[in-house]
Order: structure tokens, then C-alpha cells, then sequence
């Protein structure tokens, strides 16, 4: 951690517990429970006589100010246990922690002013090394105590806190960049999809629109799997209860995964993942070293039952398409399958104008399954091809999954924000549990190689991360409306007609507006859309055959033939064009 993060660290640790303090000034009889530095911010969770309002935020701050401006010292104190519990004896949150605490473990508390809390540090020395110009409380979220949606909700405060005003103001108009990218917003105002509580939670509704966008993406996707030697699958959505059990995902993720279902007096479940049915295609035949590598890719709806809680718009659902795919080859064929896969991952996120990409490799954790010399072999292979892509990574050592080494990417946004789309992950356990084989050279059952492969993560999820890089203004390659027709009046609807049909003739997504509205809201109303390209008709080009073409951006140019302007967009869909 650089000095620079240590010094914010410890200032916005600080200002979560000055808030704390404040807080209890207005609410004594308030429950506190715990207040970390997060990104850009902190927090603080607190057990309320009633609901916040946006002007108890302001009162909040307002004693945070005093508080700062008071030049109190952070005060620590090692306590033993028992004074511990008798110095939080009124707070059940802080008395839950503490009696979880491990013997060995040293117990502190950082007092200033009137206000202790049970905590380890760090924290500046005194509330004057807070700035009160720059700190503000952003909004009040609701958290289940401890995650736990059994447990009681309480009452999260999140602000954020710097150095100097200059900061806040740069970090406070990102904020209204990210609230006009929410993808929430973006899906309701151009109509792309829906989400509805009283039908079911976390299940998405694509509209027209959005399901033109994802249509687009998919295809893109299956045309390029079959170029780099995939073949596409389709599997069941539902699958019995011994799969499951087979492929170890009841006795380790059955929390995760939707009810059982009995029917013909056997149990079934909604599947989680794909894996175990591409394992059963596989089995479906006696396999050969000659047959391998097989390059098996599914678009597959899967399910599984997140908190309530932890749902957030597209981003984490109960029913999502992962982009999934899964190599099976021999151990000889592992590296090069490795490079091409992390090769084909990179082309893909590139594709949609990703370029800041980071990779993470994640190794052997204590608790594992297999030979560790195939663990070790996997992870060469691995680092091998990330070096060999020159991408910089970072190594988690002891953070891969039981059952295989892994590859996370993650990309950066038009806004600098970090998601991780891409994993390449290893399976020494499925293949085991499976009984999978291949008859080698020699003429001996072998357990061949299995890699699981996301490129996007899942359709849901890749299409709210893309549409909040791109804040709706889709290239037009994938935007739902490529084009729109605006005659100036009603005598050149014909043009626009005209115009329209060869359009679509040539398979362009297009819009004839022959409302009675003036051009200006029309123009208007297909900037809103975020449509690519305007073309206004007129009398001018309705006599010479010609458009006038208003791009989303830039300014318009007149009276070009319509032969120029249909050659020059449909090189920008063949190619791909990001701009």
C-alpha cells in the first residue's frame, strides 16, 4: 500500500467513527455495530429508533464538523476481555464481536472525545488532521447485520472523505457520472429491459430493444466460437439430484441453489451451472486421444438463489446466461490450449473496446484436490500465457478454488471503474468424480484435462457493465435503432419511406419518425434514444437522392448521396466500428 492510500486509509477510518459519534449525539439510544474505510469512502451500520432522512444527513454532518474542529486525539487502549464486555455492555453488536474473538487475539479500543469503539486501527492522531471541508455523506442503505438476511437490518450510512475540497468536488462530480451510467436508469429510459418484484426477484424481463442489443452480442459471440474451433451446445435447465451430488456442488453450494423439485418420485434441481451436462455429452461416447481437444460453448441459462439482498440490477440476478464453455484435452495439449483461450478472451473484450485489461492468477489454496505436480504444471501453464500476451498480473497465492488454479481478467471502464469479466479456471475434481477418460497412444483409460471458460461472465451482467461503459450510446454495429428518419415535414414522408425501405432491404435496423412533431423534437427525441445516425430529409434531398447526416456526435453534413452514406455504414457494422 502506497503512503498515499495508508494516509487515506486511516483518514476515512477516522471520519467513520467521528460520524459514529455524531450520530450518538442524536440518537443516544442507537446500536452501533461497525464502520470500515472502503474505496473512496466508508461506512458505518447502526441499529436506529427510526428511519433517516436526507436532512439527518445534513444534522449528521453538521456535528461532524464540531466534532472535528474540536482537535480530539485518537486515543487507543488494549483492554482484556472482560472489560471489553463491560465497557460495550449496552451495544449487542459490539458484544456478538467481541465473545467471537479468539483468546489470543488483543483487543483495542480508539476513543476521542465522548465516543469509544471497539476497533484495531489505523486512525490519524487527532480530528484535526480531518479536513471538515472535505467529507460529505452521500446516502442510507439498508444491511442485514453481518450479511445475514436473518438477521436484523440496519441502518448503512456511506460517505465519502479526502484530503483537500479540490478532491471531494473531482470524486463528487465522478459520482454523477456514475448515477447518469447506472444501468437501472439507462435499461428504463431507452426501454431495454425490466425487472419485477411481484413476478419474482431477480429475474430479468428483456424488452424489444434490449433483447435486439443481447440478439447482436450472441451472434457476434456463436460466429466467433466457430471460427476459433467451438462447437455450441444446448443442455437442460433442469437436472437430477445426482448430478449434483456427483459434480459436490449439494454438499458445497446448496445455500446457492434453487429448492429441489420431485417429479416421477426422483429428485430434480434448477441447475447452477453447465458443467456436469457438458460432462454427460462427453460421456455419451468412448473418447480417444484422436478426438481431443473437444471445445464445447453454451449460451445456458442457469439459477441460483442469491439474498435478496445482495440483487442489484443486472448486475446480480437469479437467472442469468453464463457465456460458458469447456475444454477437455490431454495433458500434452494443456499449455497450448491455455494460450489460445486467454489469446480468444483478450480478442473478445478488445472487440468491445476494452483495452485497460488486468489479469490474476490464482493458485493452489491448503485445502486442494489432486496431484500437487498437476497443480504445479496448470499454474506454469497459466503464467506461461499471460506473460506470453504481456499482460500485467497479480498472483493470489493460495486463492484458487479446491479444485483448480485459475486466470481472473478484469477490465476498466470508460470511468476508470474495475469488473471482472473473464475466468479460466481448472478442474482436477469433476473429471475425478465423473469417471471421465480417454483411451491414450498407449491404449490406456486416462483422465484428460478440463478447463472451464467464461468470457463475458454471464449475458445479464456483461450487457449492464457495456451499457453503463458506454452510457447507452450502443456502436452502432449493436444499437437497437442504427438509424433514424427524420423528414421536415409531411410532404417528404414518402422519402422517408422510400429511404426506409431500402434500409431494411439491406438489414438496417431503422426508424421513419412521420409524427406531426417539428424536426427539432424529433431530432431531439432520437438523440434521447441515443440512435447512431440521423438523416434528415428535405426538399433539397429528396430532388438529388441525397440525406443530410446528423451523427449522435459531431456535426451535420448535407446533401450526401445516399449510395456514399449506405457504403460508409455498412463498413461501420461489418467492421465493428467502437466510435
Amino acid at each position: 500500500m502506497t503512503d498515499t492510500n495508508d494516509k487515506l486509509l486511516k483518514l476515512r477510518h477516522s471520519t467513520a467513527h467521528v460520524m459514529a459519534e455524531a450520530v450518538l449525539q442524536i440518537f443516544p439510544e442507537a446500536k452501533i455495530a461497525i464502520g470500515p474505510a472502503i474505496e473512496n469512502g466508508f461506512y458505518y451500520d447502526f441499529d436506529l429508533p427510526r428511519s433517516l432522512k436526507p436532512e439527518d444527513l445534513e444534522e449528521i454532518e453538521k456535528r461532524m464538523q464540531e466534532i472535528m474542529k474540536a482537535k480530539l486525539d485518537f486515543v487507543k487502549k488494549v483492554v482484556t476481555k472482560d472489560q471489553a464486555l463491560e465497557i460495550f455492555k449496552n451495544q449487542p453488536y459490539k458484544l456478538e464481536l467481541i465473545n467471537e474473538l479468539p483468546e489470543t487475539e488483543e483487543i483495542s479500543t480508539y476513543t476521542q472525545g465522548e465516543f469509544t469503539d471497539l476497533c484495531r486501527g489505523p486512525h490519524v492522531e487527532n480530528t484535526r488532521d480531518l479536513n471538515f471541508k472535505a467529507f460529505k455523506l452521500l446516502n442510507v442503505a439498508g444491511a442485514y447485520w453481518r450479511g445475514d438476511e436473518k438477521r436484523p437490518m440496519l441502518q448503512r450510512i456511506y460517505g465519502t472523505a479526502w484530503d483537500n475540497p479540490k478532491d471531494l468536488r473531482a470524486h463528487l462530480d465522478w459520482l454523477k457520472e456514475v448515477e447518469k451510467r447506472d444501468h437501472r436508469r439507462l435499461g428504463k429510459e431507452l426501454d431495454l429491459f425490466s425487472l419485477h418484484e411481484e413476478a419474482g426477484p431477480g429475474l430479468v424481463y428483456w424488452h424489444p430493444k434490449g433483447a435486439r442489443v443481447r440478439h447482436e452480442i450472441e451472434k457476434f459471440w456463436k460466429n466467433e466460437h466457430y471460427k476459433n474451433g467451438y462447437e455450441l451446445l444446448y443442455t437442460p435447465h433442469v437436472g437430477k439430484s445426482w448430478l449434483w451430488e456427483t459434480s459436490g456442488h449439494l454438499d458445497f453450494y446448496a445455500e446457492g441453489m434453487y429448492p429441489e423439485m420431485i417429479m416421477d418420485k426422483a429428485n430434480y434441481y434448477a441447475k447452477p451451472m453447465n458443467c456436469p451436462f457438458h460432462i454427460m455429452i462427453y460421456k455419451n461416447s468412448m473418447r480417444s486421444y484422436r478426438d481431443l481437444p473437444f471445445r464445447w460453448a453454451e449460451l445456458g441459462t442457469v439459477y441460483r438463489y442469491e439474498k435478496s439482498g445482495t440483487l442489484h440490477g443486472l448486475m446480480r440476478v437469479r437467472g442469468f446466461t453464463q457465456d460458458d464453455a469447456h475444454i477437455f484435452c490431454t495433458p500434452d495439449q494443456m499449455e497450448s490450449e491455455i494460450i489460445e483461450v486467454l489469446r480468444f478472451s483478450l480478442f473478445f473484450l478488445k472487440s468491445f473496446g476494452f483495452e485497460k485489461i488486468q489479469a490474476y492468477l490464482s493458485t493452489r489454496p491448503e485445502k486442494a484436490v489432486g496431484d500437487p505436480a498437476l497443480w504445479k504444471a496448470a499454474e506454469e501453464s497459466l503464467k506461461k500465457a499471460i506473460e506470453s500476451e504481456k499482460l500485467e498480473y497479480d498472483i493470489d497465492e493460495g486463492g484458487g478454488a479446491f479444485y483448480g488454479p485459475k486466470i481472473d481478467l478484469k477490465i476498466k471502464d470508460a470511468i476508470g471503474r474495475s469488473w471482472q469479466l473473464s475466468t479460466i479456471q481448472f478442474d482436477f475434481n469433476e473429471p475425478e468424480r465423473f469417471g471421465m477418460t480417454f483411451v491414450d497412444t498407449d491404449g490406456k483409460e486416462k483422465r484428460p484435462y478440463m478447463i472451464h471458460r467464461a468470457l463475458l461472465g454471464s449475458i445479464e451482467r456483461f450487457f449492464g457493465v457495456y451499457l453503463e461503459h458506454c452510457a447507452g450510446a450502443f456502436p452502432v454495429w449493436c444499437a437497437p435503432v442504427q438509424v433514424a428518419l427524420i423528414p421536415v415535414a409531411e410532404a417528404f414522408n414518402d422519402y422517408a419511406r422510400e429511404i426506409e425501405t431500402k434500409l431494411k432491404a439491406m438489414d438496417v435496423r431503422v426508424w421513419a419518425d412521420l409524427s406531426d412533431d417539428r424536426m427539432n423534437q424529433k431530432i431531439r427525441k432520437a438523440q434521447n434514444e441515443k440512435i447512431p445516425y440521423m438523416l434528415v430529409l428535405g426538399e433539397k434531398e429528396a430532388e438529388s437522392k441525397a440525406i443530410s447526416l446528423r451523427p449522435r456526435q459531431g456535426e451535420q453534413k448535407n446533401l450526401i448521396p445516399f449510395d456514399d452514406f449506405t457504403q460508409f455504414l455498412m463498413e461501420k457494422i461489418t467492421n465493428k466500428d467502437l466510435l
